[in-house]
This record gives C-alpha cells, sequence and structure tokens, in this order.
C-alpha cells in the first residue's frame, strides 16, 4: 500500500482523475486487462504452441528446446541427426517406463508443422486427442497455432504501424499547424493528391513485382496512411498556438522546437492517446484484408486472412473460419472497448471548468 501510495503522490492529479475516470468504464477496464494478458501469452506463445517440447529429462540430464538451439534426435538415443520428434519421444518414453520423460506444451504443433495421416486429407476436424483442438487447415497445419501465430504478426504489424505513423504525422502535422505559411500550403496541396491515389492498386501493383514482406507492407501502410494522422494533428496544432500559454512561452523567449516538444505535443497528449487503440485495430482489419486478397504477407506467414480464404473456400470446414471469426470478434470487441474507455477518460470536458 505505501509503494501505491507513493505512486499516487507521484502523479499529476489530472492523470490521475483520467485514470479513475477510465477504471469507472468498466468494460474498457476490464477489456485493458484482457488484451494485456492476451499480449504477454503472444509474446510467450511458443510455451503454449509449440513442436519443441518444454522440458526434456534423458539418463539424468535435464534439456530445455523451446527456447534452445536445435537438438537433433541422436543426443536422445534416435539414428536419425535432424532435430527431435519430441512428440514421437514422448510416446517412445512413455512405453519404455523409467525416469525418461518429455513435458509437451498444450498444443504440441507449431504455425508451420504440416501433420498429415495416412489415409486422411485435410482439413480434419478438431481432435483433442491428436492435439488439434480447432482442427486443421487444407496443408496440415494446425488452425489454433496459426491463428495464435497470426495475432503475433498482427500486432507487430499495427503496433509497427501506428509508431511510425505517429512519428511522421506528428512531426509534420505540428510543423504544418505552428509554421504555416508556405510550409502549411505545398503539405495541404501534396495531402490533397496524395490521399486520391488508390491505395489498393498501388498494392496489387508492388505485390506484382515483388514479394512484400511485414517491412515493405509496413512502408506501404506508412506512405499512403500518414496524411490522415498529419491532418489532424495540424488541427490541433493551429488550437494550441492560438492559446495564452504559447503566447507566454513565446515572450519568455522559448525556441519554436522547444514550444513544440514540450507544450503543444504534451497538451495534445489526449488526441494522440485516444486515437492509438482505433489506430490499432484498423491495422489489424487492414492486414487481415490484404492477406485474405491475396495481397498481404507471402505464405506460409501465418495469418488471419488467409485462413478466412481458406474457411470461405472450404466451407464444409467450419472450424477454420469459426476459429478465425472468434478470435477477430474477441480482439477488435476489446481494442473497442478500450478505445471508448480512453476516449472517455481523456474528454476534456470531463476535467475542465469553465467560467
Amino acid at each position: 500500500m505505501k509503494l501505491k501510495e507513493r505512486i499516487k503522490s507521484k502523479m499529476n492529479p489530472l492523470t490521475l482523475k483520467q485514470f479513475k475516470r477510465f477504471r469507472s468504464v468498466k468494460r474498457g477496464y476490464y477489456s485493458a486487462i484482457i488484451f494485456a494478458l492476451l499480449l504477454v501469452f503472444c509474446a510467450v506463445a511458443e510455451l503454449f504452441v509449440n513442436s519443441r517440447a518444454l522440458i526434456v529429462k534423458y539418463e539424468g540430464e535435464y534439456h530445455f528446446p523451446t527456447y534452445g538451439q536445435m537438438i537433433s534426435g541422436a543426443a536422445f538415443g534416435e539414428d536419425y541427426l535432424y532435430e527431435a520428434n519430441y512428440r514421437d519421444l514422448q510416446k517412445k518414453f512413455e512405453e519404455e517406463g523409467g525416469d525418461n520423460f518429455v513435458l509437451m506444451p498444450i498444443i504440441p504443433y507449431n504455425a508451420y508443422e504440416n501433420d498429415l495421416k495416412e489415409g486422411i486429407y485435410p482439413p480434419t476436424a478438431p481432435d483433442a486427442k491428436a492435439g488439434h483442438f480447432c482442427g486443421t487447415d487444407t496443408t496440415g497445419r494446425d488452425v489454433l497455432a496459426r491463428v495464435i501465430y497470426g495475432f503475433r504478426v498482427a500486432i507487430i504489424f499495427s503496433i509497427s504501424l501506428l509508431i511510425v505513423t505517429y512519428v511522421v504525422g506528428i512531426s509534420i502535422g505540428c510543423s504544418m499547424g505552428y509554421f504555416g505559411g508556405k510550409f502549411d500550403l505545398f503539405f495541404q496541396r501534396l495531402i490533397e493528391i496524395w490521399a486520391n491515389i488508390p491505395f489498393l492498386y498501388i498494392v496489387v501493383i508492388i505485390s506484382s513485382i515483388i514479394k512484400p514482406n511485414l517491412l515493405i507492407l509496413i512502408g506501404i501502410m506508412i506512405a499512403f496512411g500518414w496524411h490522415s494522422t498529419t491532418w489532424q494533428f495540424r488541427t490541433q496544432t493551429y488550437k494550441e498556438k492560438a492559446k495564452e500559454y504559447i503566447q507566454a512561452a513565446k515572450s519568455l523567449g522559448a525556441s519554436s522546437p522547444r514550444i513544440i516538444f514540450k507544450h503543444i505535443i504534451p497538451n495534445s497528449i489526449s488526441l494522440i492517446v485516444t486515437f492509438a487503440p482505433f489506430a490499432v485495430a484498423s491495422g489489424i482489419n487492414s492486414l487481415t484484408s490484404l492477406d485474405y486478397l491475396g495481397f498481404g504477407l507471402p505464405a506460409p506467414t501465418p495469418s488471419w486472412g488467409e485462413l478466412l480464404k481458406m474457411g470461405q473456400e472450404n466451407l464444409d470446414s467450419y472450424w477454420i473460419i469459426a476459429t478465425v471469426i472468434c478470435a477477430m470478434i474477441l480482439i477488435l470487441t476489446t481494442v473497442t472497448f478500450i478505445g471508448e474507455a480512453v476516449r472517455e477518460a481523456f474528454d476534456p470536458k470531463k476535467h475542465t471548468t469553465y467560467e
């Protein structure tokens, strides 16, 4: 309790009010907790979804293959030099008895592994005994593993896109709003032209020339998505620039960079924070849509869009599309609720008294 009180005493009173307001919006607050837990789970997904064992005990020695180097089958008494098949090894040790054992993750498959059964053609229905809790896709890969690792890819993509877009948008938008004049007019005309370029056609052209990886796709999205953020911060900067505290800073001799970085941007934090959750949801939707259309990340990258396309092409394999839709509903709903709660918490009308 003492540590908690110390933290509260060091926090800005306005920040405390905003946090209390955020906590009062229960669905947003609990959605933030769920989303944070999902991010932690995503970061350590190998401990729950992986074809490598968590622990292997062999002849009195312990091995931890999950985050370690590749261990060949010969190290465990097998007659091959490539990486050990830990599922088969687990069965072998169980049949032999003794002290040797293998501890596998809950889902003993990775997102790239094809588990093909003799005489059975994929996709296969959910089978808890085999470890395929949501079945397999059309190439025999575990659907749930693809969904979980696809979420990791989507989160990395959307957060990277958010950070770089904010850096570019805030830098140009604040400069436009603060300096104005010819600089502002030049970027206004540039944004008007740039906003009318058909984004999807550009992606199709680039995808036909090169295979877009994660970095290239983020670069394309930034190149055609920076202008909306720029426009918002230009307007916000114009509002802040007209206020008395900016005039006071100028009269005291503060430089333009100091005014922008020490005064305008910190006082625009509500706009930055409010749009962030919705930008993350938009990034996830954009990547899923591009993957579904075949212009996103190359195979075999785990992708929700690719799974949706498989499900649409194999409607009898309902488990594929059902798993992805449930995951999308969960993630996008929690992110939307977080965004609503943040917008409510940072609403200036809730913390301002007009006289």
